[in-house]
């Protein structure tokens, strides 16, 4: 099945035409049979992020990663995520790619019905807004900026029918 509305792969050198690496496949593969794993690994990251303030537990992969807490849509409570550091100036950008699997994942649901969250980069804590970007030039660059950080994000492209979700966490004002 091919979905019209997914972004445009950028062709010639450098591109990311059609890559779905190995390890992009293992997490696709792991987060598809193997959910518990993950949630375990995450949660640990995150204890090991906020006991150190930043300092441990803030790579995955060998990139960097930062933490995003953001409200649970329906708990209420906060639901604390380790997402990979990709910046645009001041900005963060985001990608729900659920490792390719088909649903949107739930912290990327929170983020858009809860519209603020709070990020902590390093020893660096503060709240941001979110900003969906659907279509457009803007969308096409981050979802660029996102795959040079990350590769793996074109292969969980690729690994799915749906369209991966990009946003920007800008800095909220105060």
């Amino acid at each position: 099945m091919v979905v019209a509305d997914r972004p445009r792969p950028r062709t010639g050198p450098g591109s990311f035409a059609g890559m779905t690496s190995l390890s992009g496949r293992a997490v696709n593969f792991m987060s598809k049979h193997l959910p518990g794993l993950g949630r375990r690994g995450t949660r640990r990251q995150v204890d090991q992020f906020r006991a150190s303030n930043g300092e441990k537990g803030n790579t995955l992969f060998g990139k960097p990663v930062f933490l995003l807490d953001v409200v649970g849509r329906t708990s209420g409570e906060p639901r604390p995520v380790m997402l990979m550091l990709v910046r645009r100036g001041d900005d963060l950008l985001v990608t729900g790619s659920n490792g390719g699997n088909p649903e949107t994942p739930n912290w990327y649901k929170n983020l858009r019905a809860a519209a603020e969250a709070q990020v902590q980069v390093g020893a660096d804590r503060w709240t941001v807004t979110v900003r969906e970007l659907d279509e457009g030039d803007e969308r096409a660059e981050c979802w660029d900026l996102l795959v040079e950080a990350y590769p793996d994000f074109a292969s969980y492209q690729a690994l799915t029918d749906r369209r991966l979700p990009v946003a920007v966490l800008e800095r909220a004002p105060g």
